[in-house]
């Protein structure tokens, strides 16, 4: 049986298994929102994210993007010094001379956001009304927006829920049109997104936009018969703001794996009438693939065990990949929010045994980690080396949010992810 060290039940979960869901509230380790500018910056193609923080922001970006050669990246920091800190400097006045200065310098940049941190927070910086003052003064020139990248009270994914809350606020609202649309919300690599839009084409689903756009002037239409998607579990605030406008969620699973991506496409079909033998027709030799490309990894993963840290939101989608379609055991499966109507689908296919904690106390899952003795432990950075150091084998969450993991024609490499750091420790301990 599973250990449980000092882990007081919260409640039981009143949906799919009725699983036992604990909560913990202590120390967590966890990047803050401003890692999601890595993978944001690369999508929206026409967009420049400035940090408004301190070097440590700057170096925790920079460190986490890589270095960029022959290129210009489109992000950077406005860097918060102890004149601003201590008051002495009009930050705002400062601002606005950093951001005039770049758009003079990159007039190819069509929307800034301003990316609030743990510092501009702290001082009371209003980025919003720093938004508004500019775009006045910038109408024609460039869209500024705004939102907190801030860990003071987050996790690393909530740092995209932010930004595609704000580009939501920005569309203009409209009227509902007889003919419904199908938006698929949430920041997939360009190769994955092309992939499910040849698939909604071959399904006869027309009306199909990504979101976030590939860029600022791409169209989307949000009202009373738009339906949508979603392609990550952790845009909580995103899809509140977009069912304010009248839109309804389609619930699914999330997709990871060859039976998760089958039942996303599932739930849209049957929304849009597509029959069962035209649904057969698209997805089973899509299917038939992906199985033959996880038989490699399969018998690398079966019934090794595997326990979740809290960090990405990724968590109870991946644990119920790996325990349905390759056959591992999940011990724990730890993540930083649990939003049971996103996730309820989920909940329904995890395993009865798992056990589900929402938030972290990080000393006590450390204890609760090396009693279980997992076979791979999957984790943050900071995290992961002193593990290691233990000889626990581990997995970098963040890794799994930015490399292309959704759908069929990646489900071999998202089991690949987890099979490689075990095969390296059985070479090792050989």
């Amino acid at each position: 049986m599973n250990a449980i060290v000092d882990l007081p039940k919260d409640h039981i979960s009143s949906m799919g298994k009725n699983i036992p869901i604990y909560k913990e509230r202590g120390q967590r380790e966890v990047f803050c929102g401003l890692t999601g500018i890595i993978w944001l910056h690369r999508k929206i193609q026409d967009a420049f994210f400035l940090v408004v923080g301190s070097r440590t922001c700057a170096h925790l970006v920079q460190s986490a993007a890589g270095v960029m050669i022959f290129a210009e990246p489109r992000f950077a920091t406005a860097i918060i010094d102890d004149r601003d800190l201590a008051g002495i400097a009009d930050a705002h006045e400062e601002l606005d001379r950093v951001v005039k200065a770049l758009l003079a310098r990159r007039p190819d940049i069509k929307m800034l956001f301003l990316v609030g941190s743990c510092p501009s927070e702290v001082i009371k910086l209003d980025l919003s009304r720093a938004a508004q003052r500019l775009n006045k003064e910038l109408i024609n020139q460039c869209r500024i927006l705004s939102y907190s990248g801030s860990g003071i009270e987050t996790t690393f994914t909530q740092g995209e829920d932010a930004c595609l809350a704000s580009l939501v606020n920005e569309i203009p609202k409209s009227v509902a049109t007889q003919e419904k649309n199908l938006v698929i919300v949430g920041c997939l690599p360009d190769v994955v997104e092309d992939q499910f839009q040849r698939l909604f084409t071959e399904l006869g689903i027309k009306q199909v936009t990504f979101f976030p756009p590939k860029n600022s002037q791409q169209k989307i239409d949000i009202h009373g018969n738009t339906q949508y998607l979603l392609a990550q579990p952790f845009l909580a605030e995103t899809a509140r703001l977009i069912e304010e406008r009248g839109a309804k969620r389609i619930p699914a699973p999330f997709p990871f794996g060859v039976e998760g991506t089958t039942a996303w496409l599932k739930a849209v079909a049957a929304e849009w009438g597509v029959s069962a033998e035209r649904f057969v027709e698209v997805t089973q030799p899509r299917i038939e693939r992906a199985k033959k490309g996880l038989e490699r990894y399969v018998p690398m993963l079966a019934n090794k065990s595997i326990s979740f840290f809290p960090d990405s939101q990724l968590e109870i989608p991946l644990a119920r990949f790996l325990s349905q379609e390759c056959g591992m055991k999940v011990l724990e499966i730890g993540t930083p929010y649990l939003h049971k109507q996103h996730l309820e689908s989920e909940l329904e296919l995890l395993p009865e045994h798992a056990r589900i904690v929402e938030g972290q106390d990080v000393e006590k899952q450390l204890d609760r980690c090396r009693l279980d003795k997992p076979d791979i432990v999957v984790c943050g950075l900071g995290l992961a080396n002193p593990l290691e150091a233990e000889g626990i084998t581990t997995k970098w969450s963040i890794e799994l949010v930015f490399s292309p993991v959704h759908g069929y024609e990646q489900a071999a490499d998202l089991a690949e992810l987890f099979a490689r750091p075990i095969n390296r420790s059985m070479r090792l301990a050989a």
